[in-house]
């Protein structure tokens, strides 16, 4: 062992299409920013990258432009993600370029083979020495704690920006697995289509997650809320405001939500007798940024007729799990993703 823990700095990370979490071995949580990169459209050079550029999605001038390079919990575009890996890294690393790192990414379970290649390239073009993939749902299950390796079955719902993943749990692997790529960006852009067709309002997406967070839910509520949205008038042309309700939210948001309800449904029909005993008395985890959704646990909640758990701080916890498989290496080997690199 030695030095190698001290020199060898591993790194767990959740690429996500929202949010990038960098976790270090004995340093916790060094990143948690916005997946966004800002480039000058002339000279095709990054501007800002991170917390600076989110704050420019939808007010940049002309020559800027605020880009997600991650789409659907995949790289979208191949070399804004790789200098916005490099950035996050060398921001973790500092003084430590001696060392270049080990790192466990947390990626969707319906990833392909190309998108596979396209995360490891990216990695070790950031300075990575060894990439590792695991499927968000098994890596947030062991940041939560739950013990994967036992044979007894976990449900786990993780719901990010891009992606909604379901995963049955048990042995180190998945018995079963669902992945929808409709989840946090797609109910900001039904809200964005609603307000346009109900009030003729042209939003932003940033306004579009203000209301989700705000008023945004899944199931009635008991006070139901409201808020003033400010927007263009796409008939006059100039600014416009109005009062929306949480229950007009409720129904524009519907239709995404039914995907992912019917989606936890499907896996729940594959899952072998003994495991859904076991999902039965544990019920079901759900995690990641957009399972914070007002009543969406109460909502799967009564279309499963399972309990459902929301855990504390969803959103880490694919970036804590990645962080522990590394530093639990030999343990946790087995639930590593087949990538045809380093034996997986």
């Amino acid at each position: 062992m030695g030095l190698m823990p001290i020199i060898s700095n591993d790194l767990g990370i959740d690429l996500g299409t929202a949010n990038t979490l960098v976790y270090a071995r004995g340093r916790g949580l060094l990143i948690d920013e916005p997946s966004v990169v800002a480039v000058d459209r002339n000279t095709k050079n990054v501007v800002a990258i991170g917390l600076e550029a989110k704050k420019m999605l939808g007010r940049t001038p002309g020559e800027i432009e605020a880009i997600r390079p991650m789409k659907d919990g995949v790289i979208a575009d191949f070399d804004l993600v790789e200098q916005m890996l490099k950035y996050f890294i060398r921001k973790v690393q500092k003084h430590r370029f001696y060392f270049r790192p080990r790192a466990v990414i947390g990626v969707p379970a319906g990833i392909t083979e190309v998108e596979k290649r396209a995360v490891i390239d990216s990695a070790e073009s950031a300075g990575v020495r060894e990439v590792y993939l695991v499927t968000e749902t098994m890596a947030s299950a062991i940041g939560m704690g739950i013990p994967v390796e036992e044979p007894s079955g976990n449900m786990v719902i993780d719901i990010g920006g891009g992606t909604a993943e379901i995963a049955v749990l048990a042995l180190n692997g998945m018995v079963c697995d669902m992945s929808v790529r409709t989840a946090g960006d797609e109910m900001n852009d039904t809200i964005v289509s609603y307000l346009k067709k109900a009030y003729n309002l042209l939003i932003g997406e940033s306004t579009a997650e203000q209301i989700k967070i705000q008023i945004g839910s899944a199931f009635p509520l008991e006070d139901e809320l409201e808020m003033e949205v400010k927007g263009r008038d796409l008939v006059a042309g100039i600014p416009k405001t109005l009062r929306i309700t949480s229950t007009e939210i409720r129904d524009a948001l519907n239709e995404p939500i039914s995907v992912i309800v019917e989606a936890v449904k499907m896996a729940l029909e594959q899952t072998p007798p003994e495991l859904s005993a076991d999902i039965l008395d544990k019920g079901i985890i759900m995690t990641g940024g957009t399972s914070q959704l007002r009543g969406l646990d109460e909502r799967i909640r009564q279309e499963t007729n399972l309990p459902v758990n929301v855990i504390d701080d969803p959103l880490t916890c694919v970036a804590r799990g990645a962080l522990k498989i590394i530093e639990e290496f030999d343990k946790y080997h087995p639930v590593l993703m087949h990538t045809g690199k380093h034996g997986r």
